[in-house]
């Protein structure tokens, strides 16, 4: 579609209506103080914007009065910020629409922003010598329904020639990591094309603005969507590199879709250009409606669309965010609650402190979040815990009376509990360490006790929504994922933090209050119990899951989910996407999406006579005849005689038989309550790669030696209680471990191999005495010890 250009009035480039836009610049020789006689080429615009040059800046006062033409006024000067700008993290409410059109844009961003540009451009139309302001209020509508086309059938594309295909060659987790909720976007814009069209059939679109917000809480669904596109497009990067048949597939799929130019990773990348485009064509839209009705029922649409860009960021942020945190929660020791319950971090660095048990100063590394200050210790890598202050009870107080301007650690502010009982003195290096810190404490605390927060009778605290929800106040969404905003205690009311002065009087006598939820907790107490003696059901993993995304912050922890594994449910609701249960291969207990599990249903009876450790139907007594006289580590697995669907493992140790009970029940099998397997094989296997004392301390020892297998053969084996190993690795990269299960690496270090069997490129190996995972694609093998 031909544009038209605000300088000069004359059409110009055959973009989508970036008429008023930078791209028109070299189109502007009198404005831009460009040689006609230079032929333009966009895409050395392109590269030149790509590389931050600014070459197409506009004139200075000064260059205007050597060129002897006075400088532009507000009114001829170009209008707002790009429509296809490069994507930014956060949308400002308050744009004016004569901002600065000429910002720098990141490369990253600009590349994408080119592919979206070409993706969304149309076919020039021709356009009269002079544009009215209704002839610019139609080509913004025309570029609203073409770009809104070519986005939907990009969509379309996507599904048709990428993910369809690739489902033959990829494991469904594959699938649903790289194209996340592709599916549910196409769906929503085929209905808003639709409807979109309709509203733009009546003449000047009337009520277009209607559409946009009706489909506002819809457009949610791209919260989750640009939270987890740049992880899809590793994750696409990684598979590709690894097999060779994907990476063909893929280019074989990029030349049916669109003859090679845009690859699967180029595409996956628009849709969050995309929704963050509305508000700027609608602005663009708003700028150009003459009609005062039309105008101000569009800026409610530009109002819906703003707020919509707002919440994808945040939720992408609090994402980010809520990462974060995990990494705090892995690095602290002898912590055993969520560190999500209590708000977004705000501040974290080495302090000293002083406190009412202990006058003397001590140095920490403190964490501080919305609600809470965690003290610690730092020890290497890690942290311990020393105290947890719950910042509800407290405030801080300003001390400068001992600081000195040139001494270390003389800037102290204090810490004081509301009752006077607890206090704590907190001093810092320098004083703008000591501001920065106070700063956040006060913001914190302000965020604890918001002004206003006893308003019009309300009682408002932080709360975290699991559903999208709209401030009482403003109508506007409340944004992120968690501890979005504040709940009246006594009607349930939602607000933002700087709406709750304007949230309209609190009442107290409807159904959602706290009067008559108090009546109705007994009743709720007997249904939970009822349910809990039902007993909800067992599931089996079908999906792994290591806390992305993680559960929303009012929930809990994350519980890590391999397949295979069995999870006994503790709550669940159908029309909930979280639940929590424990996973009975590891005995924790967390919150994991719904959609990685599946009804767990009993395999069929495994054969066992062909292991050489079953003896079948036997006896204590026939036991220990067998194994006395065998070496220690030998083992059999026997099924009782008193109760054939009982069996027990009789494993010789330190010269005696020793007998372990293998309870039943549910179809699952286990010798302790803190670990579950599906069968007798499973468990086996598991107890021949790990030592029995993680469950009785006195055997500390592995099943070595199945009762079946020739007596000489096992005497070549390590002796009871010797590491095993399968030989080694030299590491090729450092490695820092991101929890306690893995193990830190630096590039030359020779690791012992004790398992290959764990998840999918990761391998169990001991160094330094410490044992743990680490990256297989991070050492190289040493085959020395196999010749």
């Amino acid at each position: 579609m031909a544009s038209f250009c605000a300088s000069c009035s004359t059409t110009c480039c055959p973009m989508p209506s970036t008429c008023v836009r930078s791209t028109c610049a070299p189109r502007c020789p009198s404005s831009y103080a460009l040689r006609t006689s230079v032929p333009f080429c966009l895409p050395a615009v392109r590269s030149l914007a790509s590389s931050g040059v600014n070459s197409l800046r506009p004139l200075t006062s000064s260059m205007y009065r050597i060129l002897g033409r006075p400088f532009p006024t507000e009114e001829e000067s170009v209008g707002d910020e790009d429509i296809y700008s490069g994507l930014s993290d956060q949308i400002d409410d308050t744009v004016e629409e004569d901002e600065d059109l000429y910002d720098c844009v990141e490369n990253e961003e600009a590349e994408g922003d080119e592919i979206y540009e070409d993706l969304m451009r149309t076919e020039p139309m021709p356009m009269p010598p002079k544009m009215t302001e209704y002839d610019k209020r139609c080509c913004c509508l025309r570029e609203i329904q073409q770009t809104e086309e070519k986005y939907t059938d990009t969509l379309g594309s996507i599904q048709q020639h990428f993910m369809k295909p690739l489902q033959r060659f990829l494991k469904p987790q594959d699938i649903e990591i790289i194209f996340i909720n592709i599916e549910d976007l196409l769906r929503v814009h085929t209905h808003f094309l639709k409807e979109m069209k309709e509203a733009l059939a009546a003449p000047t679109a009337p009520t277009l603005y209607q559409v946009f917000i009706k489909y506002k809480e819809r457009f949610l669904v791209y919260g989750r969507y640009c939270s987890q596109v740049e992880s899809a497009s590793k994750h696409l990067d990684r598979v590709a590199t690894a097999r060779e048949d994907v990476q063909m597939k893929l280019e074989e799929c990029s030349q049916r879709a669109n003859n090679g130019r845009f690859t699967l990773r180029d595409l996956l990348m628009v849709p969050m250009q995309r929704v963050l485009k509305y508000h700027l064509l609608l602005q663009e839209l708003v700028k150009h409606t003459q009609d005062a009705v039309e105008k101000e029922n569009l800026r409610l649409a530009l109002d819906a669309m703003r707020d919509l860009a707002q919440c994808v960021n945040e939720v992408k942020r609090d994402n980010e965010t809520l990462r974060q945190i995990t990494n705090f929660q892995l690095s602290i020791e002898n912590l055993d609650q969520s560190l999500a319950h209590y708000g977004r971090p705000k501040i974290d660095g080495e302090l000293k402190i002083t406190s009412v048990e202990r006058r003397s100063k001590m140095d920490r590394y403190a964490f501080l979040l919305d609600k809470a200050l965690l003290i610690c210790k730092r020890r290497g890598d890690s942290y311990d815990l020393k105290d947890f202050v719950n910042l509800h009870s407290f405030q801080v107080r300003d001390d400068s009376s001992g600081e000195r301007e040139n001494k270390k650690w003389t800037h102290m502010f204090l810490l004081i509990e509301d009752q006077g009982v607890q206090g704590y003195e907190l001093f810092f290096k320098t004083r703008e360490l000591k501001k920065k810190w106070m700063e956040q404490f006060e913001m914190a605390i302000s965020n604890i006790y918001p002004e206003n927060a006893t308003a019009n009778g309300h009682d408002f605290q932080m709360f975290s929504f699991e559903e999208t929800t709209s401030c009482k106040a403003c109508q506007m969404l409340l944004r992120g994922t968690f501890y979005q905003g504040y709940r009246c205690h006594r009607c349930r009311a939602p607000a933002h933090k700087e709406c709750l002065g304007r949230v309209p009087p609190c009442g107290r006598h409807g159904q959602d209050f706290s009067g008559t939820m108090k009546k109705d907790k007994p009743h709720r107490r007997a249904q939970d119990k009822k349910r809990n003696e039902l007993g909800l059901p067992k599931m089996e993993v079908c999906q792994e899951y290591y806390g992305l995304p993680p559960p929303p912050g009012a929930f809990g922890p994350f519980l890590r989910l391999n397949p295979g594994d069995i999870v006994e449910l503790t709550k669940a609701e159908a029309e909930q996407n979280w639940w929590e249960g424990r996973n009975t291969a590891t005995n924790e207990v967390g919150w994991f999406p719904c959609n990685r599990v599946k009804p767990y249903v009993h395999g069929p009876p495994q054969d066992l006579s062909v292991h050489l450790w079953y003896a079948g139907p036997m006896e204590r007594s026939g036991a220990e005849s067998i194994l006395t006289n065998r070496s220690d580590g030998t083992f059999l697995v026997r099924q009782r005689v008193k109760d054939t669907a009982e069996f027990a493992i009789s494993i010789k140790y330190n010269v005696e038989v020793k007998h372990i009970k293998i309870m039943t029940a549910e179809g699952l099998y286990r010798i302790t309550e803190k670990k579950a397997f599906r069968g007798l094989t499973e468990l086996v296997e598991f107890y021949q790669q790990n030592s029995l004392k993680d469950c009785f301390k006195s055997l500390d020892t592995t099943l070595q030696f199945p009762f079946k297998e020739p007596e000489k053969r096992a005497i070549s084996k390590p002796p009871a209680g010797s590491t095993k190993y399968f030989g080694t690795a030299k590491a090729r990269y450092d490695f820092c471990a991101r929890d306690r299960s893995e193990l830190s690496l630096k590039e030359g270090d020779i690791i012992k191999i004790l398992n290959k069997k764990g998840q999918q490129g990761w391998w169990r190996g001991e160094i330094y005495g410490r044992v743990g995972w680490f990256p297989s694609n991070y050492v190289e093998e040493d085959y020395s010890e196999y010749c």
